[in-house]
């Protein structure tokens, strides 16, 4: 149910249970400040166990990124759209030490083109902490435009950043 796509430098496939261990350390590390905080290896197990959920009550979500040269998890990155969420959305979260290679924006771009091109969506929004420049740089790389804030009941205030419309990308 669960496709995979490839581009130059990576796989995106289903999330799964190997993934808790590279998520783990990310959730124990300062870098996890902008997505709900530090959190224990058993709840990051819930989380993956959720990613995995969440594609099968809406039939899309958080693809396991892997990079290509070493097999290894990097991050995840894809639709997702939950409970409490404003509209369905393209998140990424890169795991310590890929980011800032280039990982998120290609990832971003193959899921967006399949949210498009094989679920219909003709919109999608990315939330983001007003605090992680980083996300926000690269919401702009992908020529997404600020939309507006959102006050989530769990993870505060959120921006709203808006993709262009499939039409709209060259």
């Amino acid at each position: 149910m669960i496709p995979t796509l490839e581009t130059e430098r990576l796989i995106l496939r289903a999330p799964c249970e190997a993934d808790v261990g590279p998520e783990a350390e990310f959730f124990a590390s300062d870098r996890a400040a902008f997505l709900g905080g530090q959190q224990p290896r058993e709840q990051v197990w819930r989380m993956v166990a959720t990613l995995i959920g969440h594609w099968h009550i809406r039939g899309f979500g958080f693809f396991g990124v892997e990079e290509k040269a070493t097999g290894k998890y990097i991050g995840r990155v894809g639709p997702w759209f939950p409970e409490g969420w404003p509209e369905q959305e393209i998140g990424w979260t890169m795991m310590n030490g890929f980011e800032g290679k280039g990982f998120a924006h290609e990832a971003a771009i193959a899921a967006r083109d399949w949210v498009y091109g094989k679920l219909g969506w003709t919109t999608a929004i990315s939330l983001i902490d007003p605090n992680n420049t980083r996300s926000i740089a690269l919401a702009k790389r992908l020529n997404a435009t600020y939309d507006g804030d959102f006050m989530h009941e769990r993870y505060g205030l959120m921006q709203i950043w808006r993709h262009p419309a499939p039409g709209a990308l060259s």
